[in-house]
């Protein structure tokens, strides 16, 4: 384990979505093309994830919402092969081509902690707490990457009132699967795994928190946190904790994964700010995924652009400090 080291491998140094994208041109321009298909048969170059995605069973009764109307979404193929999910692998690819076995079904989450209905529930029961809606979400990576993503999914705060946390509770804590059988990147010390995250309960309360359970009107691929994963889109993407297996209800600020792992770059609160830098690079400007080599940076928006719904969440809060 790697309690208050920094992992060996960061975000920043894991290969670029354009080097990704336009290395097969590259290589076809180069007068390779044959050499490379050669090479991927032998597992000389790395699988190319595309290959590994499927589409999936759609959803049925979702319910529209106004959320993101108007927002060009970001490419299905893009949002499910650009992916961090470190327990299948470091690089940006290795969910879409390492998640094959994983399992997603049957699958149960343990409601624990400071709650007056402890027990282990169904993922098909979660379900039927809410009505399952589409919300279009503009997503941040704090690698200065981003997305438009139409989750489907239901209000987190619909579980948090059914599960009827004590008044001790002060944080909700998402703890993922962490099976090396089906997920090789949990064979490496990378992260002190399982993965740890967590919300202040006025945050997992608040109605733009969901647990997502597809995206595009279909179920959650496995790259992309299958069955269950936590979406909070004022925040950078490694607050979404993926393939839930644990909710637990704390008096105390959870230890999360990235904390653990670089305590003075990943913070708790994990707000997007444009104006507080992520030590090694900007955070003030962002890439939109799927729009070319070339295509121009846009100004990082505080909180993400959602501000007006969230900003009095922190009022009296130095951001600096609660990065």
């Amino acid at each position: 384990m790697l309690i208050g080291k920094k992992p060996d491998i960061f975000p920043s140094e894991i290969t670029s979505r354009e080097v990704f994208d336009n290395r097969r041109e590259f290589i076809k321009a180069a007068g390779f093309g044959l050499i490379a298909s050669a090479a991927s048969v032998a597992g000389l170059l790395p699988l190319d994830a595309r290959a590994a995605v499927q589409r999936q069973q759609k959803i049925n009764g979702i319910v529209k919402t106004p959320y993101g109307a108007g927002e060009k979404l970001t490419d299905y193929e893009d949002v499910t092969t650009y992916n961090n999910f470190y327990e299948f692998g470091t690089s940006k690819s290795d969910p879409a081509s390492e998640s094959r076995f994983f399992k997603p079904s049957p699958w149960t989450v343990s409601i624990e902690g400071e709650v007056k209905k402890p027990k282990r529930i169904a993922i098909e029961d979660i379900f039927k707490l809410a009505p399952l809606e589409e919300r279009i979400y503009r997503m941040r990576c704090v690698e200065a990457w981003s997305m438009v993503i139409p989750w489907v999914g239901l209000p987190l705060a619909q579980l948090i009132k059914w599960a009827e946390p004590t008044g001790n509770a002060k944080y909700v804590e998402f703890i993922s699967a962490a099976d090396p059988q089906t997920m090789p990147g949990v064979r490496v010390p990378v992260l002190d795994w399982p993965y740890v995250e967590g919300l202040r309960m006025d945050e997992a309360m608040h109605p733009l928190t969901i647990m997502a359970v597809g995206l595009y009107g279909e179920v959650l691929p496995n790259q992309n946190g299958a069955p269950m994963r936590l979406v909070v889109p004022w925040k950078y993407g490694f607050k979404g904790a993926k393939s839930i297996v644990k909710i637990r209800f704390t008096e105390k600020m959870p230890q999360t994964a990235w904390m653990k792992a670089g305590p003075s770059e990943y913070g708790f609160y994990a707000n997007v700010n444009p104006t507080v830098d992520h030590p090694r690079w900007t955070q003030a400007s962002e890439r939109r995924i799927g729009g070319g080599l070339f295509s121009p940076r846009i100004k990082t928006q505080m909180f993400n652009g959602y501000a007006d719904q969230v900003g009095q969440l922190y009022t009296g809060m130095d951001l600096r400090k609660n990065y």
